[in-house]
Order: structure tokens, then sequence, then C-alpha cells
């Protein structure tokens, strides 16, 4: 049996394989990493420090896993793309979209991150794709979203 038999079915060249997710990994490990220290050295500290009371104790521990969270919310934004459409997590949104709605994926020079220009005539930004700390994963990335906004979208070939 040929080796081709048993492979699954590849994406067309220059497609990633759906479903396909992008996120910010390298600014992800540091802020998720950042922040389990901080709940680290502030509990150390609080059991440590014999001249705190315990409500000053909780409150150390507190702080930490009160940074902790907020580092985490940072860490969340991913964009989710996949034969229907694309999801798109932010800090505290979550949006899905239909191909359809799609209409352009943008990452100009200084952009804090991709933007979709959408049907309705608005933008959205897709955190999930920032050129932060990997600029040219990020460019890979928003490179790959467009292919499949363009393949799966309106404006593809035949429509």
């Amino acid at each position: 049996m040929p080796a081709s038999d048993s492979a699954p079915a590849q994406p067309p060249a220059g497609l990633p394989a759906l479903p396909v997710t992008f996120r910010p990994t390298r600014t992800r490990a540091v802020l998720l990493t950042t922040g389990v220290a901080l709940v680290a050295v502030l509990t150390a500290l609080a059991l440590l420090l014999e001249r705190l009371s315990p409500g000053e104790k909780i409150s150390f521990i507190f702080t930490g896993l009160l940074f902790f969270g907020v580092l985490a919310l940072l860490s969340r934004p991913k964009v989710v793309a996949d034969a229907e459409g694309v999801t798109v997590v932010n800090l505290t949104t979550k949006r899905r979209l239909a191909w359809a709605e799609v209409l352009r994926v943008n990452l100009r020079p200084g952009d804090p991150w991709v933007y979709l220009d959408l049907a309705d005539g608005t933008s959205l930004p897709a955190m999930g794709i920032q050129p932060g700390i990997a600029k040219a994963r990020a460019i890979g990335d928003a490179r790959a979203l467009r292919a499949l906004a363009e393949t799966h979208g309106t404006g593809r070939a035949g429509d």
C-alpha cells in the first residue's frame, strides 16, 4: 500500500491544516511563568515573615493570586480557525465568525495585533496574533489566516 493512501488529506499548498489555533505562545509562557513566580514569592514571604498577622499573610497570598489572575487573563487571547469559520478570543470577549464575515486580515507595521475587517463594516482586533516577542511568527500566522480567509471566504474564486 503506498504511503499516500494511509496519510491524511493534505490542505492546499500554503494553507495550514484545519482546525488551527494561533496564539502568542512565547508571550503566554512569559506571562504564566511570571504569575506563578509572583504567587510563589508572595506566599513564601507571607509564611516566612513571622511578624505578620494571619490577615496580613492572607492578604499577601491573595495579592499574588490576584496578580496571577490578571496575567492569566492577559495570556488568554487566541484565534481558532476551522472549516466553518474563525473564533476570536480576546481578553474578556469571544466572538465566532463565519468565513463569509471576514473580508480581510490586516497586520500593518506598528500594529499591536491583527485586525479583521468584517462584512458589517467594522474591524475586530484578533489579539491572538501579535508581533510583540515573536514578530516573524506573527507575520507567518497573519499570512496563514489571510490565506484561509481568502480561500474559505466570500472572495474565493468561482463565487
